[in-house]
């Protein structure tokens, strides 16, 4: 198979690259922009692997995805590329609605067109896999769960924009019968994620003996999933879902922040005995609320169980442990990501235009 991965530079398609160059035999195009989150670093175990190719691209650029679209002739999409971290939509709205809204209308619209050209056989076995979060959903009481039927409620720029790039999806697939498949994932969390995120800034800044700045109580839930995780259930949807289709991927582990730092803490506290900033939960720092903050996500994974036999195999502990570990053994990449534009300032105060 032929793949276009868009923002395969990113946290989660490098990941999802990493993972089918190792154990498929799939040919596979990262289209990326390189924006600040992107990292061609991430991609280092596989830039040789002649099944990989790299396009620099911006999927808003009509003309250059048209042109990948014919020279590279894919099978299907995967379409990860999006603008993603909720406070920097609160400080800079409109990047997220041009690159997750019109960059979305940019590829279902290359996809459209390219698809209509091909065979019978070729049509059918075609895909475009739309990538996108729980987020869209809005916020849970504390109890239920997220389905695939659950009412659409964003509350933040980013959730938006994610939710209107999935309407455009199904509106694809309904009126020009497009075959897409989508799916929505918790957060995500593991080896190569840009520090701006909860997991990996904590892991620095404790590092660096800097505060671990948690948000209001630190009460607010999220579902965990491992990227390796999200990468086979990826894999797994594009090749067996339902055209048409939505699956849910979640990790099956429902955390208070404040409950993650602390894990973290004591995680950091045994791998770094000699550290002179143990104990480590003693650098955390209560900040004030980010604007709209919502109080708890959580997903009900059983569809993809069910229909496709996917479960995560990692707890959040073994995730979270495998994650510290990462961290601890790969100086060399967070350095050179802190050499560029984020340096672990506070994001989301909304005083930025």
């Amino acid at each position: 198979m032929k793949l276009i991965v868009t923002g395969g530079a990113g946290f989660i398609g490098s990941a999802v690259i990493r993972h089918l160059i190792n154990n498929t035999d799939y040919e596979v195009l990262n289209l990326d922009k390189l924006t600040y989150a992107g990292n061609l670093d991430s991609l280092a175990p596989v830039e040789h692997n002649p099944h990989y190719h790299f396009s620099h691209a911006d999927i808003c650029d009509a003309e250059a995805v048209s042109r990948i679209f014919n020279e590279f002739q894919p099978d299907a999409i995967m379409h990860l590329a999006a603008e993603s971290h909720v406070d920097r939509s609160i400080d800079g709205p409109a990047e997220f609605m041009n690159t997750n809204i019109m960059g979305t209308y940019t590829l279902l619209e290359a996809s459209r067109h390219y698809w209509q050209q091909l065979d019978d056989a070729k049509k059918a076995q075609f895909r475009f896999h739309h990538v996108s979060t729980d987020e869209v959903y809005g916020s849970l009481g504390e109890t239920g769960l997220f389905t695939e039927t659950t009412a659409y409620q964003p509350n933040s720029p980013y959730s938006a924009s994610k939710a209107s790039s999935d309407h455009l999806v199904r509106a694809w697939h309904h009126t020009f019968k497009l075959p897409v498949v989508t799916t929505n994932c918790s957060n995500n969390y593991g080896p190569y994620q840009f520090p701006e995120k909860l997991i990996p800034l904590m892991i620095l800044n404790a590092l660096d003996g800097k505060p671990l700045p948690i948000y209001g109580k630190g009460d607010n839930v999220r579902d965990w999933l491992y990227v390796d995780d999200h990468a086979r259930a990826l894999h797994l949807v594009l090749e067996k879902g339902r055209v048409g289709e939505t699956y849910n991927i979640g990790g099956h582990n429902e955390k208070q922040n404040i409950e993650v730092v602390h894990t973290l803490c004591d995680i950091l506290d045994e791998l770094c005995p000699t550290s002179t900033h143990k104990p480590h939960k003693q650098l955390l720092t209560f900040v004030t609320d980010r604007p709209g903050h919502d109080l708890r996500y959580a997903i009900d994974a059983d569809k993809i169980d069910n229909e496709l036999g996917w479960k995560p195999q990692e707890t959040f502990e073994t995730g979270l442990r495998k994650t510290v570990e990462w961290y601890l053994n790969n100086r060399q990449w967070w350095l050179r990501v802190r050499d560029g534009s984020y340096r672990g300032e506070r994001l989301g105060l909304g005083e930025s235009s």
